[in-house]
């Protein structure tokens, strides 16, 4: 009996150890990051795996759980003494369209339940089919109603000359065209670095825009970080930045006043996405009436200038 036990112990710390042992990706950014030794149950993170899984994920997974509800319901109307009335032959077809009628709470009336057995399922599938509703109601409702920025980002920051200074250049614009009042933004910069003691760390640092408020964001921002002796990325090439793997991350809130919500927005970029010596486009101008006017044709476009940062 002791040896059993113990057979049964190292299964299940084999198991344990598999689980845990079990790598995933992880995406951050545009970073590729693989995530070991880290035990994760499905069923404890249900919640928030339903509301960042895609849209076609999403309804699939409803459709795939309500198809097994049903299948398992239609089982044991199946294996009863003839629980239901008015179905033809007894074929497992009819008991599963039953099923769904129940569940859902339609209850067409030509197919009901005529025997203890039948009314006891049906009572089970009742309560199960309210409970699902409402979970998915709330859920979907959650999916609806999740405030978002829609906000774009240049696909590339630049690097080159502003106000006479080597300045960093992030742009971005609200494509909604409404007014997301007080927008603030923070520009943030991470290096790999080592410490005295040998051992490689990852820093990060904020960097100081020249504005980073402003009281209602509808078209176009760019923000601007001046290069100097205080900045981080101060005196950083091309190859100083891959070196130290410096990545950029933008995050942006502010209060949306049709959605009367607080919005949040986030960008990343890695240093190769880092142009140097080069300027946005202009996208803003005047026509004849006096009305100005937008390309967003050009908002990922940047020009070489002859001043380098």
């Amino acid at each position: 009996m002791p040896l059993r036990r113990e057979e049964i112990k190292k299964r299940m710390l084999k198991i344990q150890n598999e689980r845990t042992a079990r790598a995933r990706i992880v995406r951050l950014g545009g970073r590729e990051i693989i995530a070991e030794g880290l035990t994760l149950n499905f069923w404890a993170d249900i919640s928030h795996r339903c509301m960042t899984a895609s849209w076609p994920m999403f309804i699939a997974s409803a459709a795939l759980v309500f198809l097994a509800f049903n299948a398992f319901f239609a089982f044991f109307y199946w294996i009863g003494d003839l629980p239901i009335s008015n179905v033809p032959g007894g074929a497992y077809i009819d008991y599963f369209y039953f099923s769904i009628e129940t569940l859902s709470t339609a209850g067409y009336g030509d197919m009901h339940p005529q025997t203890h057995y039948g009314h006891l399922i049906a009572t089970v599938e009742l309560f199960t089919g309210i409970f699902s509703m409402s979970l998915m109601t709330g859920l979907i409702f959650a999916r609806f109603s999740r405030p978002s920025a829609r906000l774009l980002f240049a696909e590339n920051p630049v690097i080159s000359l502003h106000e006479g200074k080597p300045t960093l250049m992030v742009r971005l614009a609200n494509e909604r065209h409404n007014i997301i009042a007080n927008a603030n933004a923070r520009l943030w910069a991470f290096k790999s670095a080592v410490t005295k003691e040998g051992r490689p760390l990852r820093r990060f640092y904020e960097l100081a825009l020249d504005r980073n408020e402003i009281p209602g964001l509808a078209l176009s921002w760019t923000l601007y970080h001046t290069l100097d002796e205080t900045s981080p990325l101060h005196g950083l090439s091309a190859e100083d930045m891959e070196a130290a793997t410096v990545a950029l991350i933008v995050v942006l809130s502010g209060y949306d006043v049709v959605a009367a919500q607080t919005v949040h927005a986030r960008k990343s970029y890695e240093h190769f996405e880092i142009r140097f010596g080069h300027r946005y486009a202009d996208i803003l101008d005047t026509q004849d009436d006096g009305r100005q006017r937008i390309d967003y044709g050009k908002f990922h476009q940047t020009l070489e200038t002859t001043g380098e940062g």
